[in-house]
């Protein structure tokens, strides 16, 4: 596919039609995210649902518009980053899904939930942030300027590496709860298909990570000569169809098929009782050691080492907290 010429900005002879297709796609999963939201009110997903939405669809969307302006450098550099930074943004949101997780079936979580998801979302904000500077400094320079260009790609590969590694641990956490569920006979059909809703959405970030992983070491690897595998991938747009926008839709359309709203019960302090049947109000995680020693130790890793955590069991408390009902249509 030639397309390696003065006036085009491209390696190739890039689609008209493939980045529309995947326009209307991204639009209209970001439009059934908004719908989502309106009707489960689930504000943490559906906000990096919804941001990474805007941004995956602006990216596509000018994309469109640069093909048929393959001279157009602005156009390009802008759709390359939007493209590039809407990924990491779309992986925060099942983070947010993993906390509820742990808080409905808090027996089971090996650290505080909300904690567990703050340092997942932090560690996302450091992947987008690599990402994002790592795409603008490759977009924005050209053959001559070929350290900065190597920086760039050592940005992107850090943060593939960074967030595969992010997925791998978010994978383990969640089959850790899968297993000690399972163990204690609570593995009812609200954890059954969050967990595998949870597998599945991250295994796709995990297959783009690894692609993105391989083209940017690939490239950053030949030292301004790129050939084999670089230069199949870099002169190659299918590549780009298949391993990166395609997982990412099936991610946002899968997220919406089974939108954790229609699962988990929007109150983070609702949590599933030992015996699997009845769902009760309590009182959420309540830590019994002062302020000062949760900011010296927030996970409490003391505690729990020790095998005495410093945390109130309210779920061994049978009846004493209210069962919880939720809208009609919502069963476990």
């Amino acid at each position: 596919m030639s397309g390696n010429s003065s006036d085009n900005v491209y390696l190739y002879s890039a689609s008209h039609v493939a980045p529309i297709i995947f326009s209307i796609l991204v639009v209209i999963s970001l439009f059934l995210h908004i719908y989502q939201y309106l009707k489960y009110r689930l504000l943490g997903m559906s906000f990096f649902m919804l941001w990474g939405g805007a941004v995956f669809s602006c990216g596509w969307i000018l994309r469109s518009i640069s093909t048929y302006h393959p001279a157009n450098l602005n156009l390009f550099i802008a759709q390359y980053i939007f493209i590039y930074a809407g990924p990491p943004i779309y992986a925060t949101a099942e983070y947010s899904v993993l906390g509820r997780l742990l808080s409905y079936v808090p027996m089971h979580t090996p650290l505080h939930p909300e904690r567990v998801t703050y340092v997942f979302i932090y560690l996302g904000a450091a992947v987008e942030g690599l990402t994002a500077a790592g795409a603008s400094l490759v977009a924005t320079t050209n053959a001559d300027q070929l350290s900065i260009r190597q920086t760039g790609y050592t940005l992107i590969s850090v943060s593939v590496v960074l967030q595969g590694v992010v997925e791998c641990v978010f994978i383990g956490i969640v089959a850790l709860i899968h297993v000690r569920c399972r163990r204690s006979h609570m593995m009812t059909r609200i954890i059954r298909r969050s967990c595998m809703t949870l597998y599945g959405t991250s295994t796709l970030v995990l297959v783009r990570c690894i692609f993105r992983a391989i083209e940017s070491f690939t490239t950053f690897s030949t030292g301004g000569q790129c050939d084999g595998l670089c230069r199949q991938m870099l002169f190659h747009e299918w590549y780009l169809y298949v391993f990166e926008a395609l997982p990412m839709v099936l991610y946002t359309f899968w997220l919406n098929w089974r939108h954790p709203g229609s699962l988990l019960p929007r109150e983070k302090n609702v949590y599933l009782d030992q015996e699997g049947l009845v769902e009760r109000l309590g009182p959420g995680w309540v830590d019994k050691r002062s302020k000062l020693h949760t900011y010296m130790d927030p996970f409490d890793l003391r505690g729990f080492m020790g095998g005495c955590p410093n945390h109130e069991e309210h779920w061994t408390q049978g009846e004493r907290w209210p069962e919880y009902h939720r809208e009609k249509g919502s069963a476990l």
